[in-house]
């Protein structure tokens, strides 16, 4: 937002001496605009969904911007040669460990596509439209981050891009937030809150107090925690929680309770995500040189072979009736795979917050979440909870038109 504006975020922030770095710089407008958007949720339904399409048609707008301004009044140039000849050029100049290394701290922008199969009930055909809606969005999003990074490359060679910085179109001066420091109160820090808190922990609280309470925590965060922990915090949460569910996926088609015994499948994820672990360390850690390659084609092959030993031994115990991961158990391995090499890509700190947060969660989880749960399930409360939701929404909207139902 500064960035925006023209102005230096450093303006309205505070350094408090005595937190280490990272948490010393106190940001009053992040948690304010994080306030104020809790505000509107508590307000009324109606009203939140308004300033989400309008949030979401702004950043829509801005995008495409970017994307036209860059193919317009970009240098292809730019792709190749610095701005500074002391820095590396060439079109990848950090080498692939660069790709990898960017791709695990942007691993955040595909929180959130679950949220479509929440709109299963609301579709005509769920079992066709709710896998085409997920992967449908996932392609557009990612074609324009391609495009909008292609474009601010276009636009200024890459060691002179600043988060704060701007861009030049004909002699006159584009302020383009890179990351802006807004976004330090935004979605990303729901995902905290949520792995802190969770539905269960607040079980027996009412709807409105529950936003409360985690506009609060959200807001909390927002106030002294640097942007740049909090991407890499929740990157690290994300590709963790991917990694658990490509194996879900896996135990669960091959995995029958009662029928089929879970050691093999168990034996196969552990193998494969060592052999991945082996990978990643060797790519990061092992000087260049010619055993490196050897190394890494050998934890190559060994996972290979370690599969399609699992795929022709071990039989499927469920068929899906519909829908399915495809090409099982090549595809969910691969993501296994990835996600792995992708949290080494992190840095040392992140995997000690990630760590403090886990067992923080735990902790919650353990000595509150779950009887706090249990005991609303025993009171009746949870079912109470879903019908104040339904009449909160009856209240703050108007009837639905019988035409649009479906």
């Amino acid at each position: 937002m500064g960035a925006a504006m023209g102005i230096s975020t450093t303006k309205w922030r505070f350094i408090l001496p005595l937190l280490p770095n990272g948490f010393n710089e106190i940001d009053l407008v992040a948690p304010a605009i994080v306030l104020i958007l809790t505000l509107i949720i508590c307000y009324s339904t109606r009203e939140s969904s308004v300033i989400n399409l309008i949030l979401t048609t702004l950043h829509i707008l801005f995008i495409a911007f970017v994307i036209l301004m860059g193919l317009w009044k970009g240098d292809w140039n730019n792709f190749t040669h610095p701005g500074n000849p002391q820095h590396p050029s060439g079109f990848f100049p950090y080498g692939a460990s660069g790709v990898f290394n960017g791709a695990a701290m942007v691993y955040l922008s595909y929180i959130g596509y679950d949220a479509v199969s929440t709109m299963a009930e609301e579709v005509r055909d769920p079992v066709k439209d709710i896998p085409i809606g997920v992967s449908g969005s996932v392609i557009i999003v990612t074609i324009l981050y391609c495009l909008m990074a292609a474009s601010m490359s276009m636009l200024l060679p890459y060691d002179m891009a600043d988060r704060c910085g701007g861009a030049v179109f004909g002699g006159v001066q584009w302020e383009i937030g890179m990351g802006g420091e807004g976004n330090r109160g935004g979605g990303q820090l729901r995902d905290i809150d949520v792995a802190v808190s969770g539905d269960a922990g607040t079980g027996s609280v009412h709807v409105r107090h529950r936003t409360v309470q985690r506009g609060i925590f959200t807001a909390a965060i927002a106030l002294f925690t640097d942007l740049n922990i909090l991407l890499n915090l929740v990157s690290i949460g994300t590709l963790f929680v991917f990694y658990m569910v490509s194996n879900a996926v896996i135990y669960r088609r091959y995995v029958m309770v009662g029928t089929t015994k879970p050691w093999p499948t168990l034996s196969f994820l552990c193998l494969f995500s060592l052999t991945s672990t082996i990978f990643t360390l060797v790519w990061h850690f092992t000087p260049p040189g010619k055993p490196k390659p050897f190394l890494l084609g050998a934890c190559v092959v060994i996972a290979i072979s370690i599969l399609q030993v699992f795929h022709c031994m071990v039989p499927q115990a469920r068929k899906p009736a519909f829908w399915g991961v495809p090409f099982m158990p090549w595809l969910p391995s691969i993501s296994i795979f990835l996600n792995v090499f992708l949290l080494g890509s992190l840095d040392g700190p992140s995997y000690v917050r990630f760590g403090f947060f886990s067992a923080l969660a735990v902790l919650v989880y353990v000595l509150y979440s779950v009887h706090a749960s249990f005991d609303a399930e025993i009171e009746g409360s949870l079912g109470q909870k879903n019908v104040e939701i339904v009449e909160e929404s009856k209240q703050s909207g108007e009837e639905e038109d019988p035409s649009q139902k479906v």
